[in-house]
């Protein structure tokens, strides 16, 4: 009897053993299952998500009303007559643009010609009344010693200031017509009148109608078709050949 009793349990135990194991085995592969088709969806998932971020990549690149670039108007660094221009809305008390300043002008030196780079003015209300002063001035040296005397000028306000809108003092701004040998009367009776304010407030206008809502804010424009592609901020130099060499391919 006791080896009656001990053959019917194992007998169940074996039983048992079997259910248990038959159980997992099912309940391993209802999981494979599921990780299959988890992964099924993590790959649509991705390619949505690709998607949508080529897609915001459009938008943000997206500019909305540019003004052209204009030989009499612009403030223009390089060849007038180059096929692309790098278009940057700008804040002298922006750090960032301070940053951004030699990566323009490496852009004009390494594209030879191909690309010019056109400054327009963009101070950010919470940089002023220095970053408005400082455009002023910009556009005062511009009167007084033509395109050259601008860009000269807006080099040494960068290399002088410290930025975000403490960076220089009034007297700063004459020192610096100074050094560029322009005259110094005319050139603080043109800054003390603020003659150019509506000008800055033109730049302002049409810089917020192509998008920018911040400095720098940069535009890579073809000058024969008009398309343009918004970067904004102080991005590398590789950020913009992509762009410009995409442009000159289409030349």
């Amino acid at each position: 009897m006791v080896t009656k009793s001990k053959n019917t349990g194992l007998i169940i135990a074996i039983v048992f053993a079997a259910i248990a194991i038959s159980g997992s085995l099912i309940f391993f592969g209802v999981m494979q299952s599921q990780n299959s088709a988890n992964d099924v969806v993590t790959v649509k998932i991705g390619d949505a998500d690709k998607t949508r971020m080529q897609k915001e990549k459009f938008e943000n690149n997206k500019t909305l009303d540019v003004k052209k670039v204009s030989k009499t108007y612009d403030h223009i660094r390089g060849n007038v007559d180059a096929p692309v221009s790098l278009i940057e809305y700008s804040d002298f008390e922006c750090p960032f643009c301070k940053q951004f300043h030699p990566t323009a002008q490496q852009i004009v030196d390494e594209y030879d010609g191909k690309v010019n780079w056109v400054y327009r003015h963009f101070p950010l209300s919470f940089h002023n009344p220095l970053a408005t002063r400082e455009a002023l001035a910009s556009e005062c040296a511009n009167e007084l010693g033509g395109n050259d005397a601008f860009w000269k000028y807006a080099d040494m306000i960068f290399e002088t200031t410290t930025s975000n809108g403490r960076g220089m003092q009034f007297d700063d701004l004459i020192s610096i017509a100074a050094k560029l040998n322009l005259d110094e009367t005319s050139f603080r009776e043109c800054l003390e009148s603020e003659k150019y304010l509506d000008r800055i407030k033109q730049d302002l206008s049409e810089g917020r109608k192509a998008g920018v809502k911040g400095t720098p804010g940069n535009i890579v424009i073809n000058n024969e078709t008009g398309e343009s592609v918004f970067l904004s901020g102080a991005q590398p130099f590789y950020k913009f050949k992509l762009e410009i060499d995409n442009m000159l391919e289409k030349e």
